[in-house]
């Protein structure tokens, strides 16, 4: 039988068979089968199929030791959070003596991993466990692990019970206890049921499958061992491409992301909800209700601390979403949609939503291209809330100050008319719309006037060696910083003192090339350098030494 595996790709799938596909293969390793960081930052050579076996071996015995000290679900990578969903989510595991120790574990690893993103609570996701065994078995109801943390410790705590793998008996308790008050379910909320399974049932499964599919239970499958693939995409909801799965047991990761951007579909596709939350504004979305011709919504969003505050807008009932600005930062706000339709009845749909910290700008502030006269502030990030910025800039030590104002969209400025040589404080403050200020300092010097060496000259001394001189820099030099890269062997840098002008260069052969840099040196700061190229000529084509200067 031809199946369509994991991401697509099609192919037999004997029993027991890994369905990967090459796509996923590359997510997990670069070209030439380099395992590459998520971030590109480094790499790993693996050396052959040899060393991929042993690390295999390796892990599995780590994950086998891991389960045995009671540690077995490790703390997943990072993940973005979810947000703005609402859903009972049922996993139905597998826990009969035809699962393995280590196959439990690796299925709860992959539970959490799936789960852990989600925001829980009475007004988010809930979730719940049922083993299937000889008589199935509630682990937790949806209402009693509402936090990440107590959740992920419960995931981790639930063991094996071994038996018979009763399946159709688990699915009929799912109908009659999970999905009803009695055991924390809520009305009116999509109901999401995860069955991950080995592919074997020692009882019918059909009739008490459709039974949770009449009462709108959307059915996710994930099979990990030989299985009937008709029998699981008929109990699976339709289409089956996107809610069955077929995958080794080693390779749940590869279907975490997929599976899980399914489960959203379903429990953020008939409600309402926020996107693109930030400090002042958020995306609020909906299902179609209405049309043009058939109504329109009203929008009632108040501070949830201070519903009196509310504020109402009405818009076409062609719309499907709508940006809600000018919003206070860190304040949870209190939605409700109104559909307001001439044709048929629809309930009120409320949300939640909780704006983001306010971004705090400047948080850094950089001085480049100082002369003796000026210098160059920037500063970043630049945010829609900032009005305006201040540059404050003053000499220290002094008491002086000045200010520049910069609009809002700008992110720099040149700050001029200063004094050489000296050492300013340069404070850019950023003033945002609700009249919030915000404030970050640095240091930029002055250079010397004059602060460049002049004439930098060669003489050839040897065969190997050159004299380099110059005139001095104006200013309280302190010495001079000589630097010479050459054409082959290694780059040199000499410090000599302020009264000495000249350095003897040695290690350039006739017929190489070299550059010679000469910096002078302040108290504050280097000034700046004067370089020039040498190309000295091959000995057989002049009798004396010969050379040519490029800036």
């Amino acid at each position: 039988m031809t199946l369509k595996g994991v991401g697509g790709e099609e192919g037999e799938l004997p029993p027991g068979a890994r369905a990967r596909t090459t796509a996923q293969e590359n997510t997990r390793r670069g070209a030439g089968g380099d395992l590459k960081s998520p971030a590109g930052g480094f790499k790993v050579v693996c050396p052959g199929p040899g060393f991929a076996m042993l690390a295999k071996a390796v892990l599995s015995l780590g994950l086998w030791l891991r389960f045995a000290a009671g540690q077995d679900t490790p703390e997943p990578g990072p993940q973005p959070p979810i947000s703005n969903t609402e859903g009972d989510l049922l996993f139905l595991l597998d826990s009969s003596a035809s699962v393995s120790h280590y196959e439990f574990s690796r299925v709860k690893e992959f539970m959490w991993d799936l789960l852990h993103p989600f925001t829980f609570g009475p007004r988010d996701v809930q979730t719940s466990i049922i083993h299937i065994s000889t008589t199935p078995t509630m682990e937790f109801p949806f209402d009693q692990y509402l936090t990440s943390g107590t959740l992920r410790k419960a995931i981790r705590d639930t063991r094996q019970l071994m038996g018979d793998t009763n399946t159709g008996k688990a699915l009929s308790y799912a109908k009659e206890k999970l999905f009803s008050g009695e055991a924390g379910a809520r009305p009116d909320v999509p109901k999401v049921l995860v069955w991950v399974t080995d592919g074997f049932s020692t009882d019918d499964i059909s009739e008490p499958m459709q039974l949770l599919k009449d009462m709108g239970v959307t059915v996710f499958i994930v099979s990990t061992g030989r299985s009937n693939f008709l029998e699981l995409s008929a109990a699976a909801s339709q289409p089956s491409d996107k809610h069955l799965h077929f995958v080794d047991v080693d390779d749940l990761p590869i279907i975490t992301k997929e599976l899980r951007d399914g489960i959203l579909d379903v429990i953020q596709a008939n409600r309402l909800h926020a996107t693109d939350i930030t400090s002042s504004s958020f995306r609020l979305l909906w299902p179609k209700l209405l049309s043009q011709e058939t109504g329109y919504y009203t929008l009632e969003y108040a501070p949830a601390a201070d519903l009196a505050r509310k504020r109402t807008q009405q818009v076409s009932g062609a719309h499907t979403s709508l940006v809600l600005s000018d919003l206070a930062p860190e304040t949870t706000y209190e939605v409700a949609l109104i559909p307001e339709s001439n044709v048929h009845y629809f309930p009120t749909q409320t949300t939640r939503v909780t704006t983001l910290a306010e971004e705090i700008s400047p948080v850094q502030v950089l001085i480049s291209e100082s002369g003796p006269h000026s210098f160059h502030v920037s500063w970043a990030p630049v945010l829609d809330s900032v009005v305006s910025y201040q540059v404050l800039y003053g000499p220290l030590p002094g008491n002086s100050v000045k200010v520049l104002e910069v609009d809002g969209r700008h992110n720099s400025t040149v700050v001029e008319h200063l004094a050489p040589n000296t050492t300013y404080l340069v404070t850019v403050t950023a003033i945002y719309r609700s009249g919030k200020e915000k404030s970050l300092s640095a240091k930029a010097c002055t250079q010397e006037e004059g602060s460049k060496v002049r004439h930098l000259r060669f003489e050839d001394v040897g065969p190997s060696s050159l004299k380099a001189s110059w005139d001095s820099a104006d200013g309280a030099v302190l010495g001079y910083r000589v630097r010479c890269r050459r054409q082959s062997g290694p780059s040199s840098v000499l410090s000599v003192s302020p009264q000495v002008h000249s350095v003897l260069l040695t290690d350039l052969p006739s017929g190489t090339t070299g550059k010679v840099c000469v910096q002078p040196v302040y108290r504050n700061q280097p000034g700046k350098r004067l370089c020039r190229t040498v190309h000295r000529q091959p000995a057989t084509e002049a009798q004396g030494y010969r050379h040519t200067q490029r800036a």
